[in-house]
């Protein structure tokens, strides 16, 4: 009998041991998920090559990082409807609609655009420091006074559509790393530029939040592969013969940078 007691406590605490343990455990969700990619050129991949023949001219890159999450977890399905060039108003008309009551996990990256990242880029290099300053000083304006309202929109719809999913907004990196010899950009312009990003990163950040998201803040991830840093450099540079991957991460700058951070907020 005092066997046999022994015997039934032995395997009553391994079960309950065994169960312990399997609860400890991380739930491997994202092999299930049903996830959809929305966003603009940073969410597309633009400067990340291998771009896929059926995104046209939006420049879907099997290395940006929504594709990089596909082959790497691959979840139950994956859409990306991401394109270059997106505003907050082309994610509302144009890609909220692959989102449906099955979609689980959702990421998006947008705002930029509303701002004219592209058009102060073109404004610094071409008319120097004053207009430089000058176009960014105007998009913080926007930044503080219309993007939240953009942004909120956004957030909005991506409820209305997928009202179970987990939602992941995923900034934008700053562009330059301060206090190294640098040609090209004044330092007054190189700092206003990136005063400006970080403001617009930390816009998106509170409307995600104030909205239930998640916000990926890939800023940190990519100081010392920036320009003007003396490390491997995730994003191009003005590049004359393709102006428009210009300011875009590479694939370095996506495998990096944007999808562990992605991946991390992700669960």
């Amino acid at each position: 009998m005092r066997r046999s007691r022994l015997i039934t406590l032995a395997v009553s605490v391994a079960a309950s041991l065994g169960a312990t343990l399997t609860l400890a455990v991380p739930a491997q969700a994202s092999a299930s998920d049903h996830y959809v990619a929305l966003g603009d050129s940073y969410a597309s991949g633009v400067g990340a090559d291998n771009y896929t023949a059926e995104s046209g001219s939006c420049k879907r890159s099997t290395n940006a990082y929504s594709a990089l999450y596909n082959t790497k977890i691959k979840p139950a399905s994956y859409k990306s409807v991401a394109c270059s060039g997106a505003i907050t108003t082309d994610v509302i008309n144009n890609q909220i609609s692959a989102l449906s009551s099955s979609t689980t996990l959702v990421s998006v990256t947008i705002g930029g655009n509303d701002v004219g990242f592209s058009t102060i880029m073109q404004t610094c290099v071409l008319q120097g420091e004053s207009a430089c300053v000058a176009a960014v000083t105007a998009a913080e304006t926007k930044a503080r006074t219309e993007l939240p309202g953009k942004l909120a929109n956004v957030y909005n719809g991506i409820k209305a559509k997928a009202p179970s999913a987990r939602v992941v907004v995923v900034g934008y990196p700053v562009f330059y790393q301060l206090g190294t010899p640098c040609v090209g950009l004044t330092v007054t312009s190189r700092t206003k530029l990136n005063a400006g990003i970080n403001l617009v990163d930390d816009t998106i950040r509170t409307a995600a939040t104030s909205a239930g998201f998640k916000f990926a803040d890939v800023r940190s991830a990519f100081v010392g592969h920036q320009l003007c840093s003396y490390g491997d450099k995730w994003m191009h540079a003005l590049n004359f013969l393709n102006i428009g991957v210009s300011y875009h991460p590479t694939a370095a700058g996506q495998s990096g940078g944007y999808y562990p951070v992605f991946r991390s907020a992700a669960g």
